[in-house]
């Protein structure tokens, strides 16, 4: 079942976070994933969340996204994405 992963990062480093802007889609390709939004641009309809910079991917499966997070080839670039931004991340089921 497809399942999305929603992200929320407070980049903090806007230099130091090129490198992980540069090098993650590859990784989230090989796990089958692809960007369907992100930017900072958001309308806030209801409530006080105040997201930074969205983004939106769709993979194959929720295990798809644990993989990702998990790859080990992925490590280093995941230490400079904590090194230099802040990330909220939670993962749903699709319904396609």
């Amino acid at each position: 079942m497809v399942a999305y992963l929603i992200a929320d990062l407070d980049i903090r480093d806007p230099e130091g976070f090129r490198e992980y802007r540069e090098g993650a889609s590859a990784f989230i390709a090989k796990h089958g994933g692809e960007f369907l939004a992100f930017g900072s641009e958001v309308e806030i309809l209801e409530g006080n969340w105040q997201p930074h910079r969205l983004v939106l991917l769709r993979f194959p499966s929720k295990q798809a996204i644990r993989n990702f997070f998990a790859d080990p080839d992925y490590a280093a670039l995941k230490k400079v994405r904590l090194q230099t931004s802040k990330t909220l991340a939670v993962t749903m089921d699709g319904i396609e």
